[in-house]
């Protein structure tokens, strides 16, 4: 018998249209949305459902838009297969997708996990427009030779590994001027290099003010120890209590993702079979890359 692990993507995986089939066909998707128009103060649906892209693609939209798509994602499996979610053993999430993974696992409720990512995303956002900087993938290259490129372009300021995802995917992260010099490195190198849609130097301490906003929001975040093992982005472990859970939270927003060594975890576990819960499917294409054997369903709204 599998042994079952849920995965919930993280930003960038917004696309205009995502979750409209959910909520023309899936009662308990329907009502996800319609809570999260209440709770946010404005038409959350309507962006995700018709645009423009220019708006669904801001942090402070695109967080919560992607929280509330995946668990209406997760509503659909619910209604299709109704044994599959109390089987799952072990879940994560990529950077944001952590927070989707914790509600999933009861750690934190809807809207508790809706307002409080509301917030995460204005405070990345806020502090983004503070400080012109950007991400960018660089793909092909060995952790090494991408280490060598971080700290010659580390002279132009700020810049950091902000993402280990996989074999030969590493993210950049920081100031533009660094990124740049990043870009014309690894492409001499050899390396395919995508400069990320997002607004700012994510998971590095040019998020700093973001960092201290949001421990004062989920300082009034009632936290409980999650029923199954939520794979933490910051140290790759499953943490059960609360209020350690809100200290790696705050501490996500500006420490590396170690995406590849969190799902090495989980197969180590003995997980041997996911499902990836939400728009996109960018953590399949993660996990065949870490290990092309261990299936992974993707169950989104198409």
């Amino acid at each position: 018998m599998s042994r079952i692990g849920f995965l919930f993507p993280g930003q960038g995986a917004q696309h205009v249209g995502m979750g409209k089939k959910l909520y023309e066909e899936f009662p308990e998707a329907r009502r996800l949305f319609d809570q999260a128009n209440d709770i946010l103060g404005f038409n959350l649906s309507q962006l995700c459902f018709e645009g423009p892209a220019g708006d669904l693609d801001s942090t402070a939209v695109s967080q919560p838009a992607i929280f509330v798509t995946s668990l209406a994602a997760l509503e659909k499996l619910r209604a299709e297969n109704p044994d599959l979610p109390q089987s799952c053993e072990m879940a994560a999430g990529l950077s944001l997708g952590e927070y989707t993974a914790l509600v999933f696992a009861g750690a934190m409720t809807f809207e508790e996990g809706l307002r409080t990512v509301q917030k995460r995303g204005q405070a990345m956002q806020d502090a983004a427009d503070a400080t012109p900087s950007g991400m960018a993938s660089v793909l092909m290259l060995e952790l090494e030779k991408v280490q060598a490129i971080r700290d010659q372009a580390a002279s132009e300021g700020t810049i950091e590994i902000a993402n280990y995802l996989c074999p030969g995917n590493l993210v950049l992260s920081g100031v533009n001027a660094a990124v740049e010099k990043v870009i014309e490195l690894a492409e001499a190198e050899g390396a395919r290099v995508v400069p990320l849609a997002v607004a700012g130097a994510f998971h590095t301490d040019i998020m700093k003010p973001a960092d201290d906003r949001l421990a004062e929001a989920l300082a009034s975040v009632e936290m409980k120890s999650p029923r199954i093992p939520v794979i933490s982005n910051v140290n790759t472990q499953a943490n059960s209590d609360p209020e350690q859970l809100k200290q790696i939270l705050v501490q996500q927003v500006i420490r590396p993702v170690r995406w590849e060594d969190g799902i090495r975890h989980m197969l180590d576990a003995g997980i041997d079979e996911f499902y990836e819960i939400g728009p996109g499917r960018v953590l399949t294409g993660l996990l065949k890359r870490i290990n092309r054997k261990i299936p992974c369903t993707v169950i989104n709204d198409s």
